[in-house]
């Protein structure tokens, strides 16, 4: 029988095992136009950590006793749509189940070809999009900037990394302990900053990017965020997407440097990557090129089966990923 995780309790901090349960979904027959999927690999994402509260943001919240939603790949097992038969490959949005049921326009057919499936969760998915607009459309990233990244050794964080490599930008990243570290350098980064180190990591960044930074694609919030504020160039642009380090606390960070924003006339802005749903042929276009060039690497944290669900999004605030978070089934 089909089964699918539901929130049951709105978490307070990080979440725990308590506030999920995994329950049977109904098993009906399909209506016209229709298909069922059989989800193949599931992706955990921080935004989702955001959807648990009961606030209005760009998302709806999950409802109270109800599936959860997010990315998810699938082969269509049954089919009452002619768009999609028995055996089409799809992305869609119904994940934290082993098996979904949609009208077929919400499911996307995946492209032919040897590009594994749980690709287009990734680089070449939510993940890469968000990278990619972020580094050269939000921060508007060019050859010669000097780009500090945080989580770069996360799923959006390293695709960061290697598309500003790509165009010729000096890279610094950020990462938590000696072995992500090693591997963001193995990226083509220019110099990593260990935040979990024994140096002050504003101090660590001084020593990375003596002649301060151009540009700053932030995943983290935080001392991340003020570290960027007291290294910035002149007309530094901030590019925010995620503030990871906010999802759970209950206090603010104190900002020793904003007043930075003023004297450096920092360019702050956020976004979201629906905000570039109409552009996403240029990112199939300039991500498919620097992918079939060999120069990027795809990694990947895999967590087998949805009784482990929850260990992989939660997994994400601890850092155990390096790469793209994702669940087998």
């Amino acid at each position: 029988m089909a089964q699918a995780w539901n929130l049951i309790h709105r978490p307070k901090g990080l979440p725990t095992y308590t506030d999920f349960a995994l329950r049977a979904l109904d098993n009906r027959d399909l209506a016209d136009g229709e298909v069922r999927i059989a989800n193949r690999w599931l992706s955990v994402d921080p935004y989702m950590r955001g959807r648990m509260n009961d606030t209005k943001s760009y998302v709806p919240p999950f409802a109270l006793g109800e599936p959860m939603t997010g990315g998810a790949v699938g082969e269509v097992i049954e089919s009452r749509a002619d768009t999609l038969p028995v055996g089409t490959r799809v992305q869609h949005m119904a994940g934290w189940r082993d098996e979904a049921i949609l009208p077929a326009d919400q499911a996307q057919r995946l492209p032919d070809g040897d590009i594994p499936m749980q690709a287009y969760l990734g680089a070449l998915g939510m993940p890469g999009m968000t990278a990619w607009f972020g580094l050269l459309a939000v921060a508007e990233a060019k050859a010669g900037d000097t780009v500090f990244v945080s989580a770069a050794a996360g799923a959006v964080g390293s695709s960061v990394v290697q598309i500003a490599k790509a165009k010729g930008m000096t890279v610094i990243g950020s990462a938590g302990g000696a072995d992500k570290v090693d591997w963001v350098r193995s990226l083509g980064a220019d110099a990593v900053v260990d935040y979990k180190g024994d140096v002050p990591l504003v101090k660590a960044l001084g020593e990375a990017a003596p002649d301060g930074i151009d540009v700053y694609f932030d995943n983290v919030g935080g001392d991340h965020f003020d570290a960027a504020l007291a290294h910035a160039n002149q007309n530094a642009r901030f590019a925010v997407c995620g503030m990871i380090d906010g999802y759970n606390a209950s206090e603010p960070v104190a900002l020793r440097y904003l007043m930075r924003i003023i004297s450096q006339r920092v360019r702050i802005r956020g976004f979201i990557v629906s905000d570039f749903l109409s552009r996403i042929s240029e990112f199939h276009h300039g991500m498919g090129e620097i992918v079939a060039s060999g120069r990027f690497q795809r990694e990947e944290t895999v967590v087998e089966g949805l009784d482990a669900m929850p260990d992989a999004f939660l997994g994400l605030f601890s850092g155990k990923n390096r790469g793209k978070m994702l669940v087998k089934l």
